[in-house]
């Protein structure tokens, strides 16, 4: 096979060189007819030989790609450096490998996400299923003779609207992640006075913080400084993260502010409550991640808020930073261009 390739890939020259070779003689022999006819014979045979060498030398490469392209797609090779083809089709072999190893890592992301897509359903159908069945229980309780009982009747009802308010917040924040991975949710990047976005956040946040005698207070020096983001979602951010700073904050002080660094305003907010174990930091802004499960639950967490706080905070080409201690606090940041 190689023989015959090896003609095949210089059978234009050979064929030039016999060419020279006949004019020459033609010229030479000229004044004999016959011996002219036979070298002109004799020159076609050759071509003929070396035209069926050529296709021959083709069906084998042709039937090489074939078979490369039959183990492929039987998942014969396992990685790209087990492909090979002849020396004379090493361009092809290259693109071949290229073709694979595409291949490869799109089979990978596929699995990655798919094995995603059935993890969330598996944490959507769980967080649904805990505050139906718990109103559930509730209300059959009610209807089985509680609910005749004062002791016990409007705590119970209580507890099933506090747990249909759960169920809410969790199903807007299930649309607000969904509307942002698929790129649905739009942003309205415009200038805004930072020092106003941050009074209205103390104002709905202060009676809450007051409620559990919590210090909650204000740090921004600049009244006139403008920063540049979507204020809406950002106003979702500041929200998720002043809310879980109250709740997870049994004394002490919650406090929000900004500070200008060069041409960013950093914007923070810090509590002295909890805190976050070390190994859990970076994990707490996956979706559905809860550091105690049961007990956010209780307290209404959806699972899903700093993973939306992450999501918006990007679209502003910026990141959400943790610094905390387990028992002392924690403080969320993230800049803005001024």
């Amino acid at each position: 096979m190689k023989t015959i390739i090896w003609i095949r890939n210089f059978s234009g020259l050979i064929s030039f060189c016999l060419f020279i070779l006949f004019v020459i003689i033609f010229l030479y022999l000229s004044h004999t007819n016959s011996q002219t006819i036979l070298l002109l014979g004799l020159f076609f045979l050759l071509n003929i030989f070396l035209l069926f060498l050529n296709r021959k030398a083709r069906s084998i490469e042709l039937q090489e790609i074939r078979n490369l392209i039959r183990k492929i797609r039987l998942n014969e090779y396992k990685d790209s450096i087990d492909i090979s083809l002849s020396k004379n089709l090493q361009d092809l072999e290259e693109e071949i490998k290229a073709m694979f190893n595409r291949t490869q890592s799109d089979i990978q992301n596929l699995k990655k996400l798919e094995q995603v897509r059935t993890e969330f359903l598996g944490n959507v159908s769980h967080e649904l299923r805990t505050p139906i069945f718990s109103i559930q229980g509730y209300i059959e309780t009610l209807l089985d003779g509680a609910l005749g009982d004062t002791k016990v009747n409007r705590a119970f009802l209580q507890k099933a609207i506090n747990h249909t308010l759960n169920l809410n917040n969790l199903l807007n924040d299930l649309i607000d992640i969904s509307m942002i991975e698929s790129g649905q949710m739009k942003m309205s990047f415009r200038f805004f006075n930072i020092h106003e976005f941050l009074k209205s956040v103390e104002s709905e946040f202060r009676a809450s913080a007051e409620n559990k005698n919590l210090v909650f207070s204000l740090h921004s020096p600049n009244p006139k400084l403008d920063l540049y983001g979507d204020k809406q979602r950002l106003k979702q951010v500041m929200s998720n993260l002043v809310t879980n700073s109250i709740k997870y904050t049994e004394s002490g002080s919650v406090e929000i502010g900004v500070i200008e660094e060069g041409s960013f305003g950093k914007i923070y907010v810090k509590d002295t409550g909890l805190g976050i174990p070390s190994s859990d930091i970076a994990r707490i802004f996956e979706r559905f991640y809860r550091i105690e499960r049961d007990r956010s639950r209780e307290m209404g967490g959806s699972g899903l808020g700093l993973a939306i706080v992450k999501h918006i905070i990007e679209a502003h080409e910026s990141k959400i930073e943790v610094k905390s201690q387990l028992g002392t606090g924690s403080e969320f940041i993230f800049r803005l261009k001024k």
